[in-house]
Order: C-alpha cells, then structure tokens, then sequence
C-alpha cells in the first residue's frame, strides 16, 4: 500500500478499533490495560483504562507497573500512532470533525497543557488528596461521561430505575467537549490527553516514526495544507501534538521509516 493512500482507510481501522474495545466477546478483563484512552466504566470496555489507573494508583500510593509498561510499550513501538488510528475517544472527535462547520486552529503552545493535566489531576491531585477530591481525573473526565455514565444512564431510564446523574461539573465539560469538536479538530487530544502527552514524547524515538525526506521536497507546502496542526513537513517526527493521521502522506517528502533502517538515524535528525 502506497504511503499516500494509507489516510483512506484509517476509518475503517478506526472502525475495526472501536469493536475490538467495545467487547464483543463479552470478555471484561479490566486487569489488563487498553493502550488508549477508553473508560473502562463503559459497560462495554474490554480492558481497563491506562490514565484511568494511573490516578487511581496515585491515589492509593501505589506504583502502577501494569498501566506505565503498557504505555511504554505501546509508545516505544508506534509513538502517538495509537491516537490517530486506534483510540476510539480521538475517532469520535474525527467524526464529528467532519460535520461542514467553521473550523479554527489553536495556538502550538496550548499542547503543553495536556501535561498540566497528567501532573496535576492524574498524579498530583489523587496522590495529596485522594479519589474524593472533586478534582480527581476520572471526575472529570468527557470519556468516563459519554461512555461510562450516558450509557448508565440509558439502562436506569430502560429499566424504571432513578437516574444517576452526573454532577454539574462534567456534565458541563462533555458539552463543552462535544461542541468545542465541532469547530477546532481533537480539541480533547490537542488541549487534554494526558495519554496523548505521553504517547508524543516517543514521537522521535519511537520504532515506526513519520520520516522527512528533504531530497524529495518541493516546497509545495501540501503537508501544511492537509496537517490537521497545520505543521510543515520538517517538524513531522517529533512534534508532540501529531497524532499521526498519515494526511501529509499526500507528499512524496513524507514516509513512514523503521528504526531497524540504517538510515534512521540520519533521518530523525531531518
């Protein structure tokens, strides 16, 4: 497959993604992590969510092994390809992403408070004042409302049961979230994830990385053009905010390289 066709088919992956984590075999195996950002409060989440974990962990003073190994794994080996091409939260936002809307860009610098949000309320904030503090991530959290406390709230209403409503404070950022997608793409990924923060520190040394190609290039900024971030083609290996969709891949300047080529070296330098 042409590197430049590979954006076509990354519904369909995406897709195939979302029903590899909604359990179709009906198996619950929250003891293992995910390697994307789901909430496992979703009654049907295969695995277990890793930031998830990793504030509860904070939280009752334990070092998380299962969910940090699974994030580094995943991340040594794709970078932030995960984001683009499997997490299902980032594949709702693609989507409604694509309803006809003004769209607007935000500013480079706004990525770096995804690691606010991973020191403060994943680590920080459970860690000094535990799972009650009104702070705590999964309190917060526009995933763990959507696909954890709707669809409870469809099953209470089926059944007859009282209705447990989330509180006011993340009923209030889900609506945010869900209108902010409309006019800027990956609002969650680009301002919040604190997985996506992680995932893109392994963009530049990661095992599948997006190789510049500088030989190749003619300047005629289509990698600019199609970027979601609107990043030109020199700063596609290791920028922290991309979630590597393969849109720039419509440039010859731009392929996907393997650390085990002896060239790879070379390359990340470009």
């Amino acid at each position: 497959m042409k590197h430049s066709r590979l954006s076509r088919w990354r519904i369909g992956v995406q897709s195939g993604f979302l029903l590899a984590w909604l359990d179709p075999f009906m198996l619950r195996m929250h003891g293992f992590c995910s390697p994307v950002f789901h909430c496992h409060s979703c009654p049907l989440a295969t695995l277990a969510c890793p930031i998830g974990i990793l504030a509860n962990c904070s939280a009752i003073h334990t070092f998380p092994f299962i969910a940090l190994g699974a994030i580094v794994f995943t991340g040594a080996l794709f970078g932030s390809l995960v984001c683009g091409w499997a997490c299902p939260f980032g594949f709702l936002q693609d989507l409604l992403g694509k309803i006809p809307t003004p769209k607007f860009e935000l500013p480079a610098w706004a990525g770096w408070f995804r690691f606010v949000v991973l020191f403060g309320l994943v680590a920080g904030i459970p860690f000094f004042f535990g799972e009650d503090s009104p702070l705590f991530f999964c309190r917060l959290c526009p995933a763990g409302a959507i696909e954890g406390a709707v669809p409870s709230m469809v099953r209470q209403a089926v059944t007859g049961q009282p209705i447990l409503w989330p509180s006011m404070v993340k009923a209030a950022i889900l609506v945010t979230f869900l209108a902010s997608s409309l006019f800027t793409r990956r609002p969650w990924c680009t301002l919040f994830c604190p997985l996506g923060a992680m995932y893109g520190l392994f963009n530049h040394v990661s095992f599948l990385f997006v190789r510049f190609q500088p030989a190749c290039c003619t300047d005629c900024d289509l990698c600019h053009k199609t970027c979601p971030y609107s990043k030109r083609s020199e700063g596609r290996a290791s920028d922290l905010r991309c979630v590597r969709c393969m849109e720039c891949m419509q440039c010859n300047a731009l392929t996907i390289g393997i650390i085990s080529r002896s060239d790879g070296a070379a390359d990340r330098k470009t």
